[in-house]
């Protein structure tokens, strides 16, 4: 299959690249040239594991190519997907679909002879439909088919996720546009990977309900985190002993500073907006955002609260703040409203991040950057684990102890065990499990 990509972002380049691996000749489209001259040179422009290695192999085997040139990309072309972003609008929240209908538009002027046109980019319900009747308004005598293709990808594990996914969703009205789908993704199918053909509307509601429900499921334990932390429980083993349970699972019940990303804050603030114009009611949508941004205020309190009540003065050192550790991706991460609200109330916030750095550059003021954890945590009063990166897991304890001015550790991600830090004679607090207290305090006791 000849397959055009359009958009370069951590969906269409995953995506476009992974196509390629299965065989297709894939072009990537992208209107920055900059972006586009680096892919050319195998250079990257996201962070991704493994990602690096498959962009260059298939150039090299001549299935993978990045244009600017929409026009050329498309002569002969089988499918074009349409994987933009789809943010939330600035003005009222609500998800602003204009990358989508210009690259649709600029797409329907080049057709030529029959095409399956794919939207991989998360879309209101109905979407499809308007595609369809912008085409047909901008290029009325273009055969064509519309194909709502959801994605499913994580960052951080997006290759793994694409070419081993537990489902393939695909939404349309016509038997040929499926079946050109289902040869798309034919490595896969061989896989005995599950396949749910459906109606485009449904294939796009279910992307969104998808992502709220796991996004209810991370509010949940978090909630459950503090009824925890008042009572005396472990919410680790809460969590365990609910994932026990197979109609639940444990995947998605980490507690820790609340969920960011791409696709969680936005996907459910587009579900909820999308019931209200409808004159559905979806009070669980709407609790789940409201605790969630509420949780970082209170992670911002907690933090205050292991530094003694106050953290005017006091050095903050941050480790993580990208919004999951192996991405660099800093949307709606925590440490955007966490770390903020810190500075407001006179702490001095350090902070190091294995891949975010250059990212958090453009996005904080005042921030203190370090070259790496160590230097992040010299002279601290205070060390906040924001991000769950594995190098934070093997950190030498006691050298971290001696670089500190207070040896406090507030945990937000549950990394650490309890035991080792009461050896390491750390104070510290995690989410949802009883503090380690002492060692500071017996401190505070000898210099009295």
């Amino acid at each position: 299959m000849r397959i055009t990509m359009i958009g370069t972002g951590y969906v269409g380049l995953v995506s476009g690249v992974c196509f390629a691996e299965f065989g297709h000749t894939v072009t990537c489209v992208d209107k920055d040239q900059t972006k586009i001259d680096s892919l050319k040179q195998g250079v990257v422009t996201i962070y991704e594991p493994g990602l690096d290695r498959m962009v260059m192999n298939n150039m090299d085997h001549g299935r993978l190519q990045f244009t600017c040139d929409l026009a050329s990309s498309l002569k002969g072309v089988n499918v074009v997907f349409i994987a933009v972003g789809t943010p939330n609008r600035s003005s009222d929240g609500n998800i602003d679909l204009s990358y989508v209908f210009s690259a649709v538009e600029e797409v329907a002027k080049h057709l030529e002879g029959y095409t399956v046109i794919v939207l991989k980019s998360t879309v209101p319900v109905g979407t499809s439909e308007q595609v369809a009747a912008t085409i047909r308004r901008v290029n009325p005598r273009v055969d064509f088919d519309i194909v709502s293709n959801p994605e499913f990808l994580r960052e951080g594990s997006a290759i793994i996720d694409f070419m081993r996914p537990d489902r393939v969703v695909i939404g349309t009205k016509t038997a040929k546009a499926a079946e050109i789908m289902r040869n798309i993704y034919g490595p896969l199918l061989l896989n005995e990977t599950p396949l749910l053909q459906t109606t485009p509307a449904t294939a796009e509601l279910i992307k969104y309900a998808a992502n709220a429900f796991l996004a209810t499921k991370i509010t949940f334990i978090n909630e459950m985190a503090d009824l925890c932390e008042k009572t005396g429980a472990n919410v680790q083993e809460v969590a365990k002993g609910m994932g026990m349970d197979t109609r639940i699972n444990p995947k998605f019940l980490n507690a820790g500073p609340g969920y960011g990303g791409s696709c969680f804050p936005k996907d459910t603030r587009a579900l909820w907006d999308l019931a209200r114009e409808a004159g559905v009611a979806l009070p669980i949508v709407a609790a789940t955002i409201a605790s969630n941004d509420e949780r970082k205020v209170r992670m911002a309190q907690k933090v205050v609260d292991a530094c003694g009540g106050s953290v005017a003065g006091k050095t903050v050192a941050v480790l993580g703040l990208a919004f999951k550790p192996n991405t660099d991706d800093m949307r709606e991460a925590p440490s955007l409203d966490i770390i903020p609200r810190l500075q407001a109330q006179g702490a001095m916030v350090r902070a190091f991040d294995p891949k975010a750095m250059d990212v958090a550059r453009t996005l904080f003021s005042g921030l203190h950057m370090a070259h790496d954890s160590y230097e992040a945590v010299t002279g601290a009063d205070c060390v906040v684990v924001m991000t769950e990166w594995n190098e934070f897991q093997v950190l030498d304890l006691k050298r971290i102890h001696e670089l500190m001015n207070t040896p406090v550790i507030l945990d937000l991600r549950n990394i650490y065990k309890r035991d080792d830090m009461r050896d390491a004679g750390f104070d510290y607090h995690s989410i949802g499990r009883e503090p380690v207290l002492g060692a500071v305090r017996e401190r505070m006791r000898a210099a009295s």
